[in-house]
C-alpha cells in the first residue's frame, strides 16, 4: 500500500475529449492523409477539427521562418474550444534544435539552439491540474502520430482505442542501468509495490535489459539502446521511453530512436532531438508521469505534464489513449 499512497493523485478532472483535439495532414503526404483519415473516423473526430497543410519534400528539419508559417495556418484554424493538437507524420519533427511538438506548443526557443546542454524554459504545464490546458495556461500540448507504414500507424491507433475498456493486470517497469550517465531520473522512480485499485504492479530493477515481461504498461530506463523489445507484450495504452540524447531523432541512426518503442507496441513515447545533456528535467519524470496516468490523464497530457522543460523533446504516439479514465 506504500506505492498506493506515494501515487496518490488528486482528483482527476475528465481526460482530453476527441472533441477538443485538433489533428493536422499533410496533404502532400498520402500516408498523412490516409491515416489522418482513418484516425478521424477511430476517434470520431468532428470534421471541423481537421487542418489540411502542405509540407513538402518530407524534411526532417524546419527552419524557424518555415515553422513560423505553418504554426501560424495551422493556428488560424482553431476555435478556442481546441485543447490539444496531433500532427500526423513523421516528417517533419524537429525545428533547428528544438522538437516540432515542444517549438508549436511552446514557441519556438533559439536560444536553446545556442547552447543545447544549458537549462531548457520551464513549462507552465508540467505536473498542472488542468484539464484544459489551452483555457487554463494558453498552450496547447501537442503530439507526432508517426507513419513508419499505413499498417503499423493503425495498429498503434487501435491499440490506443482499446485502452481502458477494462483495467487488466499490469507493471510499470523502471531500470537504473550501466550507463550511469543516463540513471539521473532513478531518484524519480516510484517504490516498488501495488497500487491495488488500479491493478498495477511497480518493480524497479537494476539492469540493462527487461526481457520476457507480458504485462508492460510502462517501461522507463536510461540506455542508448534498448534490446529484447521483440521480447516484451506492451498493454493497450503503454508509455514506454529511453533516456538518451537523441531518442527523439526519429530517422537518426546514432542511437535508438523513440520509434521502436512504438514498433514493439508501445501506445506513446518521448525522446529528444538535439544533444540535451543529462538534465533530469528534459525527460518524463517517472512519478508524474505515472500519477498522472493512473489519475486519468490521456497519453498526451500525462506525457506533456510529466517533463519540465520540454523545448528539445518529440513527444510520439497516440494521444487520447486513457487507461485508467475515470468513469
Amino acid at each position: 500500500m506504500a506505492c498506493a499512497a506515494f501515487l496518490q493523485a488528486p482528483g482527476a478532472a475528465a481526460a482530453l475529449k476527441p472533441a477538443e483535439l485538433a489533428i493536422v495532414i499533410n496533404e502532400d503526404d498520402p500516408d498523412s492523409v490516409a491515416v489522418g483519415d482513418y484516425y478521424r473516423q477511430r476517434r470520431d473526430i468532428p470534421a471541423a477539427n481537421v487542418v489540411r497543410v502542405r509540407i513538402p519534400g518530407k524534411p526532417q528539419r524546419l527552419t524557424p521562418a518555415q515553422f513560423r508559417l505553418l504554426k501560424e495556418e495551422i493556428d488560424s484554424k482553431l476555435g478556442p474550444h481546441i485543447q490539444a493538437v496531433l500532427m500526423i507524420w513523421t516528417t517533419p519533427y524537429a525545428v533547428d534544435c528544438n522538437s516540432l511538438t515542444g517549438a508549436y506548443t511552446l514557441g519556438f526557443d533559439g536560444a536553446q539552439c545556442a547552447k543545447t546542454c544549458a537549462a531548457g524554459q520551464p513549462s507552465p504545464y508540467f505536473n498542472s491540474k488542468s484539464a484544459r490546458p489551452f483555457t487554463d495556461h494558453a498552450l496547447r500540448p501537442s503530439m507526432l502520430l508517426p507513419i513508419s507504414s499505413v499498417k503499423e500507424a493503425k495498429a498503434l491507433i487501435d491499440r490506443g482505442v482499446a485502452a481502458g475498456f477494462r483495467t487488466v493486470p499490469a507493471t510499470a517497469y523502471y531500470l537504473a542501468t550501466s550507463e550511469k550517465a543516463r540513471n539521473t531520473r532513478a531518484g524519480f522512480f516510484p517504490p516498488p509495490g501495488r497500487v491495488p485499485a488500479r491493478r498495477l504492479t511497480t518493480k524497479v530493477m537494476q539492469a540493462d535489459v527487461l526481457e520476457g515481461a507480458r504485462d508492460v504498461m510502462v517501461y522507463q530506463t536510461g540506455m542508448a539502446q534498448v534490446a529484447k523489445l521483440e521480447t516484451l507484450g506492451f498493454l493497450p495504452g503503454a508509455l514506454a521511453d529511453h533516456l538518451t540524447s537523441l531518442g527523439g531523432d526519429l530517422l537518426g541512426t546514432s542511437q535508438m530512436s523513440s520509434l521502436r518503442w512504438l514498433e514493439a507496441g508501445a501506445t506513446a513515447s518521448y525522446g529528444t532531438v538535439s544533444e540535451p545533456c543529462n538534465h533530469w528535467q528534459k525527460f518524463p519524470n517517472p512519478t508524474v508521469l505515472l500519477r498522472r496516468y493512473l489519475g486519468g490523464d490521456s497519453a498526451i497530457e500525462a506525457y506533456w505534464k510529466s517533463v519540465a522543460w520540454p523545448a528539445q523533446g518529440l513527444f510520439i504516439g497516440e494521444p487520447l489513449a486513457t487507461p485508467y479514465r475515470a468513469r
